[in-house]
């Protein structure tokens, strides 16, 4: 299993559109081949800042299966527009529990 850990920077203003929009978006991940689970984490420190964390089987399950289908550019529909910046994404796995 992989995260999926993406970094997102919302238009001050628009966290309660965005936050609606991750909302309608969510199955779109859930009937994604190889997606296990996914939430959306606030940071407390700065309220327009988000980590969308992604429950992957594999790394191509998400930047390839996913990334390539039409669910990817109807999620991008829905919550591309409230990006103040492009999303960093990173994967990582279990090192030490």
């Amino acid at each position: 299993m992989v995260l999926e850990n993406a970094y997102l920077e919302v238009i001050p203003g628009k966290e309660a559109e965005f936050e609606a929009g991750v909302k309608q978006a969510l199955p779109l991940f859930h009937r994604a081949h190889g997606c296990t689970g996914v939430e959306l984490q606030r940071v407390v420190e700065y309220p327009t800042r988000y980590v969308l964390v992604v429950q992957w089987n594999t790394v191509e399950d998400h930047m390839v299966r996913f990334r390539e289908s039409d669910d990817f550019q109807e999620w991008r529909r829905l919550v591309g527009p409230y990006f103040q910046k492009p999303p960093e994404v990173v994967h990582t796995e279990l090192a030490v529990k």
